[in-house]
């Protein structure tokens, strides 16, 4: 008999494996784990794995890559810029994600926070915590008549949020550059991504990272946005440079940002003197009990395609030479 086939479950917050010893064990599969914090980490982590399910710590460079015996690595979620996919499909391994999970869950996650900063909540807060009362030093508050709020992306997420908004009576705008927003969605205009910046009232990111790692929102883009607006970024952290932001949110352009994702999780910015005009949430946006359980039985299906030595649904990268 031969060994049993090994899955490892690499740096995720789940408090047990359940969900994927329910799909993978009645296969022979045997499960490990580990926190995947660094390339030796992870060699040793997934030492006899066939599969590695991983979520959003562990980086999978060249080198880790090619010290791994393993057929595939699924990633929990769509980001998959912490995996050299290149260096993956060289050393013969498929590379597949989730790309259709928690649609609602970060689209209510995005609206929540820009709702929070435009009412001011946290501010409101402090004010009666610290025995003050009144609303002086929150004017001015908006109706969403007034307000206009921009949607950088238009894919799953981008046009759910503007569903959720819609009723509310914002003036809603988009930009993305592979969508025809205003066929996807009639009642949002589409503009140019430096006319929405200088428009918007709220500029709430859902796109992808860029290739080459560089923030779609840095210094030039920050110097556009409306004085006293609002920043949400609810998709990738690299898409904003923080150091921008803290200079910008010191001038109050923008005036307030709410953030859900980071460059290094934990995040090693906190915001110092600007830390009143900042929401802060520990990457949680896509989570609920029902996105958490759809994410992880389609990760360990795909998990479980590769171990039988098909290919997966959704792949990203796939080994040189493969069908």
């Amino acid at each position: 008999m031969g060994e049993a086939p090994t899955v490892a479950i690499l740096g995720t917050r789940y408090i047990d494996f359940t969900v994927e010893e329910d799909i993978l064990g009645p296969h022979g599969v045997v499960l490990t784990s580990g926190d995947g914090a660094s390339g030796d980490a992870i060699v040793e982590q997934a030492s006899s794995a066939g599969v590695v399910l991983a979520g959003s710590r562990p980086r999978f460079d060249a080198p880790t890559l090619a010290r791994l015996r393993c057929r595939g690595i699924v990633r929990y979620g769509v980001g998959v810029e912490k995996i050299d996919l290149e260096a993956a499909a060289l050393a013969g391994i498929w590379v597949a994600y989730v790309p259709d999970y928690g649609t609602d869950a970060v689209a209510l996650h995005s609206v929540t926070l820009m709702l929070t900063c435009l009412r001011r909540v946290p501010q409101a807060d402090a004010v009666v915590k610290r025995g003050g009362w009144g609303f002086a030093e929150l004017r001015p508050l908006r109706t969403p008549e007034a307000l206009t709020v921009g949607i950088v992306g238009f894919g799953r997420i981008g046009r759910r949020v503007a569903d959720f908004l819609s009723p509310f009576g914002f003036e809603l705008i988009a930009t993305d550059a592979f969508v025809d927003v205003e066929s996807a969605a009639p009642g949002v205009r589409s503009v140019a991504f430096d006319e929405l910046l200088s428009r918007a009232d709220v500029v709430t990111l859902h796109a992808p990272g860029r290739a080459d790692g560089a923030p779609l929102i840095g210094r030039d883009e920050i110097k556009l946005f409306k004085p006293g607006s609002v920043l949400v970024n609810t998709a990738r952290g690299s898409l904003i440079d923080a150091s921008a932001l803290v200079a910008g949110l010191e001038e109050g352009r923008p005036g307030f940002a709410a953030l859900d994702v980071f460059e290094q999780e934990p995040p090693v910015e906190r915001f110092g003197a600007v830390a009143d005009r900042v929401v802060l949430t520990p990457h949680m946006a896509w989570y609920t009990q029902e996105s958490e359980l759809d994410l992880r039985t389609k990760a360990a299906r795909e998990a479980l395609r590769i171990l039988q030595g098909d290919a997966p649904l959704n792949p990203v990268a796939k080994p040189k030479g493969a069908a």
